[in-house]
């Protein structure tokens, strides 16, 4: 280290203080410039209310980046930063009371668990909650503190070996970009569920810990396509682990070989050596009312209810695919990360052909469900031009999400209801793996309905909808006209 710059401001206080190191902390890491070398940080991930908070964390705030930017110490304006997946997954973040709480229980049920001697099981956390209710960023947050941990001496969690998993390659890139930027994360401890468990298999070989992000996403049949030959993801981690941590919400399982029955999760909680589970209810990621939320669930359960109001939340549906994506780029050009997304409604192939979202009339089509080595799907720039798919934005926060019904997904006049055609439905990957399903119209409608209603709650601030389907479309224009009228 040759250079230290000092921070001060006549108006700083001791809270004022803590809170801006964390802010600081957590822009460090999504401008990317430097490798973070903080062991921790100064405060707790509970920030408390303090005097005249929101005059520092803006006004101030906002002062110290622009003098920070103008003397070339960091490289990104504010605004950049805060739509980057790596800022929005930082292990920094400051917490809530409720994701405060779960940290400490669940690194308290590390604690006690790692201790037990090898089983044939390991014992089971499950944190369930749906989607945007924050499972993500405190998952990121315990991570890195179990590290910072595994190599403190004083720590029951001294030299323990652990991983982080997840079944999703988008979330899998974000976080190996962070491992890349914090000093106690090393992309060696983040994994794909299947060459984790075929690696250590072969080294015949338990490890401590293994926390597991969309654990709905994981396998709960073989798929000697992909090189597991097992029956299920989570039981296989639970023999090569003395702790599995996993967040999981059934209503985000998207192919029939992931897809739980009532009886499996509950069949491996009496399999673990010891289990607990913890529910998180919060809405982080949608800032709309009760009614939003109730709106979007119920088109979940395919009812279509009128639309609901909220003046700091936007509802708005399209007469047309083009309007649609024409209002997204506008609102990309204003607040950034605004992207249209489509159910797989669409054929597409893995060939480096490039593929189209249509209109019902077939007149505008924009290209479908790119993906980059290099990139997270939201993040590139380019892709504000593109419809993405639920892989391209399972786990990912939009600030305006404009959601393409495609033709699978229909509605019944006469029964007033949702209706889904699972024959049109175009990802073909999730209809493998039906031997075992009791009822396989069933889980091919769940499915369907999993995915609309992840697409739905990706918006902070707004959902924009356009319907393939005639009678679809008519009636929520008809319900927009009489909330206009209202």
């Amino acid at each position: 280290m040759d250079q230290i710059n000092l921070i001060k401001h006549e108006q700083f206080n001791r809270s004022a203080t803590f809170h801006l190191e964390t802010k600081l902390i957590n822009y460090f890491l999504g401008d990317e410039k430097y490798t973070l070398q903080n062991k921790s940080k100064t405060s707790s991930d509970f920030t408390h209310n303090y005097y005249n908070k929101s005059y520092y964390d803006h006004d101030i705030f906002r002062q110290i980046w622009t003098k920070l930017m103008k003397n070339n110490l960091v490289d990104h304006p504010l605004h950049v930063i805060e739509n980057k997946d790596i800022f929005k997954l930082s292990p920094f973040k400051e917490l809530t009371l409720e994701q405060v709480e779960l940290k400490e229980k669940v690194l308290e049920f590390c604690e006690e668990q790692v201790r037990n001697d090898a089983q044939a099981y390991g014992s089971l956390l499950v944190i369930e909650g749906e989607a945007g209710v924050g499972k993500s960023v405190v998952l990121s947050s315990i991570f890195n503190t179990i590290q910072e941990r595994a190599e403190e001496a004083s720590s029951p969690l001294y030299k323990t070996e652990n991983y982080l998993v997840v079944n999703h390659e988008e979330m899998f890139k974000t976080y190996k970009d962070i491992a890349k930027q914090v000093k106690h994360l090393k992309a060696k401890n983040f994994a794909k569920p299947t060459p984790l468990i075929n690696k250590l298999q072969q080294e015949n070989k338990q490890v401590d810990i293994i926390f597991v992000d969309e654990a709905h996403l994981l396998l709960t049949k073989s798929d000697t396509y992909n090189n597991f030959h097992a029956n299920n993801h989570l039981e296989e981690l639970l023999k090569l682990a003395r702790v599995v941590v996993i967040i999981f919400d059934q209503d985000q399982v998207l192919k029939l070989k992931s897809l739980w029955d009532g009886n499996s999760l509950d069949t491996l909680k009496k399999k673990s050596t010891y289990w607990e589970e913890y529910q998180l209810t919060n809405q982080f990621r949608m800032q709309a009312n009760e009614e939003v939320i109730n709106w979007v669930n119920a088109f979940k359960q395919k009812k279509l209810w009128p639309l609901p109001t909220d003046n700091n939340y936007e509802v708005k549906i399209f007469k047309t695919l083009q309007e649609l994506s024409v209002a997204i780029k506008k609102r990309d050009e204003v607040v950034g990360l605004s992207r249209v997304v489509s159910t797989f409604d669409y054929l597409h192939k893995k060939d480096g052909e490039t593929y189209y979202v249509k209109e019902s009339n077939g007149d505008y089509q924009i290209p479908w469900n790119t993906t980059s080595p290099k990139y997270t799907w939201a993040e590139n720039p380019d892709t504000v031009h593109e419809a993405g798919s639920i892989y391209t934005i399972q786990g990912f926060d939009l600030n305006y999400v404009g959601v393409v019904l495609g033709p699978s997904v229909k509605y019944d006049e006469t029964r007033d209801e949702i209706v889904i055609d699972t024959d049109l439905y175009m990802d073909k990957g999730a209809y493998s793996g039906m031997n075992g399903i009791e009822n396989v119209a069933e889980g091919k409608e769940k499915i369907v309905l999993n995915s609309i209603n992840i697409l739905m709650k990706r918006g902070i601030n707004g959902l924009y909808i356009y319907a393939y389907d005639d009678a679809l479309r008519k009636k929520l224009l008809e319900y927009q006209l009489v909330q206009q009228k209202e």
